[in-house]
């Protein structure tokens, strides 16, 4: 009698078992791009397959093409593991848009997939939970087990917007609340829910510190960038992206932060100095201070700047690396000191190095492009 294969026999199927095996003239679509927790690699969802590549050197880790049915649309890694959530994606997805996989490589198989009744629009991965983002809803889960933890209603969420911190503990988590430009905090540690108005836009991009304790956020506006504190939820400050519109791509704090790097497509990374321990906004100006974090020196320069429109007194970024217009890449900091890493869509990869002191414009240490071998130097 015969058997009917199972979905993970299907997928094995797919599989080309090496790199050396895939055809190196397929032309290569990226669905999606994202750092590990550690940002010591990224891992690169295709039309075919995943790729993942080593930051520091720059090298390919680990390829998978698939021989059919292969979109990625959402690839998340574990750590520097060879565990991945993966989600279908493109018009030839290896899975349907409503599953997640959880996907261990060193076997070649599934360790276990959970489906939803809408699609998946995001995922995040601790090595204690896994956070699957649908249209209006977040759902927790603990690994290995199907049955939710904790489900959190959201208002509709296109971008799937979510963070998690990665800090050994409870986690803190940030997602849309109910309403547009609402933000919830959920600090599991405290059992505590926060809801902070930060912006009368809609939501674009989130960023959270490793630890949970700072978030940073942009509204569909992309003028500003605000900082908050997750535990009371107080604005601490407020920086500015530029005059005109624009979409926001990422958020990314350095490891102690210290920095906020920001990525839109205005082609421009922008690198903020986060000043976190200086109280937040609202006291600064009650003491009189800027948005600069520069004391005013006598009542005119207070009443000009209550004049002024708010422009002129904005929080500007520290440092900045200019790329092509209307490309979505995102950023993240490299353990090396100063140094930012970005990513394209179109395989572009460069490691640029900023001044703290003087800022100004970045210097770029290294580019590769992984789709375009030869543009590499």
């Amino acid at each position: 009698m015969a058997t009917v294969p199972d979905a993970d026999s299907n997928l094995r199927a797919k599989i080309r078992p090496t790199p050396e095996d895939s055809d190196p003239t397929r032309p290569l679509t990226i669905f999606n791009l994202s750092f590990n927790q550690d940002n010591a690699c990224f891992a690169v969802g295709t039309d075919f397959g995943f790729r993942v590549y080593a930051c520091d050197p720059f090298r390919l880790s680990l390829r998978r093409d698939f021989t059919t049915g292969g979109g990625v649309g959402l690839l998340r890694m574990l750590g520097s593991s060879q565990i991945f959530a993966v989600v279908g994606g493109g018009p030839d997805p290896i899975l349907p848009a409503n599953k997640v996989m959880i996907w261990d490589d060193r076997k070649s198989q599934s360790v276990y997939d959970m489906s939803f009744r809408s699609e998946v629009r995001g995922v995040k991965l601790r090595g204690d939970r896994i956070v699957v983002v649908l249209k209006q809803k977040i759902v927790v889960h603990a690994f290995f087990d199907k049955q939710p933890l904790h489900e959190i209603l959201t208002t509709v969420n296109p971008k799937g917007l979510c963070e998690v911190s990665q800090s050994p503990g409870p986690m803190v988590l940030a997602c849309p609340g109910l309403h547009k430009g609402e933000i919830r905090i959920q600090n599991y540690a405290l059992n505590q829910t926060k809801f902070i108005m930060a912006h009368q836009s809609s939501l674009a991009c989130f960023g959270l510190t490793h630890d949970g304790r700072y978030l940073a956020t942009a509204s569909s506006k992309g003028t500003l960038v605000r900082i908050y504190g997750t535990l009371n939820g107080t604005l601490l400050q407020e920086v500015r992206r530029g005059a005109e519109r624009a979409e926001i791509y990422s958020l990314a704090f350095s490891f102690t932060g210290q920095w906020l790097a920001v990525s839109s497509d205005k082609g421009t990374v922008h690198v903020f100095g986060v000043k976190v321990d200086s109280g937040s906004v609202e006291s600064e100006r009650s003491r009189g201070m800027s948005e600069g974090g520069v004391t005013n020196p006598s009542g005119i320069s207070s009443l000009i700047k209550g004049v002024l429109p708010k422009y002129f007194s904005s929080e500007w970024s520290v440092a900045k690396f200019h790329l092509p217009e209307g490309l979505q890449h995102i950023v993240a900091f490299s353990k090396q000191k100063n140094t930012i890493m970005i990513v394209g869509m179109d395989g572009s990869f460069y490691r640029c190095q900023f001044d703290p002191v003087n800022g100004g414009e970045m210097t770029q240490l290294e580019y590769h492009n992984f789709v375009n071998p030869d543009t590499t130097f």
